[in-house]
C-alpha cells in the first residue's frame, strides 16, 4: 500500500476477503445496513444491521474495536443480528464526559436495542463489551434473555490484560499505513494480514494530511481512579441475574483465568464455560467459525 496516498475506503466493500480467507459458503452479497438511534442530548449510537428480519443476536464489541469485528462471525452465522458500535466507538458518537465504564455504556446501549432488537435471544459482548452487556442484563432485563460474554469476566485486572491495553495506549497517530499495519502486525503474530489490514480499514481513518487516526476516543473517565477496576461489584451483578450467562473463554487468552471461572461458577453453578482452543483474546477474530457454532447452540437453547 503507498504509503502517501489516499487509500479509498468502503465499509461494506471487504467482505469477500473474510469469505475467501475463512471459505464460507455465501453466494450473495450479504444484506448489511448502517443504522443509528439519537440520544437525549445529540448524540447517537451506530450499528450495523445484517438481514432484514428482527434481530436475533445483538453483538457489543470491546474497548478500542467497533461492529465489524464481528464480521466473519455474522457472515459465518447467516442470521439477523445487530452489531453496535460502543459510544466512543467507531461510528457512534464520543461522550464529552469521557466515561466509557460498562454502566455508562449500557445506559446509552439500551436506546439503541429497545428500538432495533428488543427481542434478541442473545446479547454477545466480548471484552468491554462483555461487562457493558452485563451490566444491561443487570439495567435492563428485558433486554437481554440470554447473556454471551466473551473472554471477560468481573475478575478482569490491569495486570492480566496489560499486553492488550499496550497495544491500546500507543500512539493514536501514524504517519502511514505502512507504520499503523506494522505495529498491529507485531501486537496480533497469529492474525494474517490481510486480516489486520481489513480490521485497520474499518477501526482507523485518514486524515487530511494522509497520516491515519484510530477511530475510538481514548480519553478515560475523569472521576475515575487511576488502576481502579472497570468492572467493580459487577460480582455482585451476576448473582442477581436471572438470565442464562454463558462464558467463551480464549484458550491463550490471560484475561480469564481459572479462579475468574470459578468464582463465576459459584455464584452462578448454572453458569456455562467453553474453552476455545487456540483463541486469545479476540476470540472472534481467532476462531470466528467456532464461536459462531457456539452461538448457534445458543440460539437453539432460547427456542425451547
Amino acid at each position: 500500500m503507498t504509503s502517501a496516498a489516499k487509500v479509498p475506503y468502503d465499509e461494506f466493500g471487504l467482505f469477500h476477503e473474510n469469505i475467501a480467507e475463512y471459505h464460507l459458503q455465501v453466494s450473495t452479497q450479504p444484506q448489511v445496513a448502517r443504522v443509528a438511534t439519537t440520544l437525549e442530548g445529540g448524540r447517537h449510537v451506530s450499528a450495523l444491521r445484517w438481514g432484514s428480519a428482527a434481530p436475533r443476536i445483538v453483538f457489543v464489541h470491546g474497548s478500542a474495536q467497533n461492529a465489524h469485528t464481528w464480521d466473519t462471525v455474522c457472515l459465518a452465522l447467516g442470521e439477523s443480528v445487530l452489531a453496535i458500535d460502543l459510544p466512543g466507538h467507531g461510528h457512534s458518537s464520543w461522550r464529552d464526559d469521557g466515561d466509557y465504564t460498562p454502566r455508562a455504556l449500557a445506559f446509552d446501549i439500551a436506546t439503541i436495542i429497545e428500538q432495533l432488537a428488543p427481542r434478541a435471544g442473545v446479547v454477545c459482548g466480548m471484552s468491554l463489551g462483555g461487562l457493558t452487556t452485563l451490566a444491561l442484563a443487570y439495567q435492563r432485563p428485558d433486554l437481554v434473555s440470554r447473556l454471551m460474554m466473551v473472554d471477560i469476566t468481573p475478575g478482569v485486572t490491569p495486570e492480566k490484560s496489560k499486553s492488550i491495553t499496550d497495544f491500546v495506549n500507543g500512539p493514536q497517530s501514524f504517519a502511514n499505513f505502512d507504520d499503523l499495519l506494522a505495529r498491529t502486525i507485531e501486537h496480533n503474530p497469529t492474525r494474517s494480514t490481510t486480516s489486520l489490514r481489513r480490521g485497520i480499514l474499518h477501526n482507523a481513518r485518514q486524515l487530511d494530511d494522509l497520516s491515519w487516526a484510530w477511530r475510538y476516543d481514548r480519553r478515560s473517565h475523569p472521576r475515575r481512579e487511576p488502576g481502579a477496576s472497570v468492572a467493580a461489584g459487577m460480582w455482585e451483578m451476576i448473582e442477581r441475574l436471572h438470565c442464562p450467562i454463558t462464558l467463551v473463554r480464549g484458550g491463550t487468552s490471560p484475561v480469564v483465568d481459572d479462579a475468574d471461572v470459578a468464582e463465576l461458577q459459584r455464584r452462578r453453578p448454572d453458569a456455562v464455560v467453553h474453552v476455545v482452543d487456540g483463541a486469545g483474546h479476540s476470540v472472534q477474530g481467532d476462531r470466528p467459525l467456532e464461536l459462531a457454532a457456539l452461538l448457534r447452540q445458543e440460539l437453539a437453547s432460547s427456542r425451547t
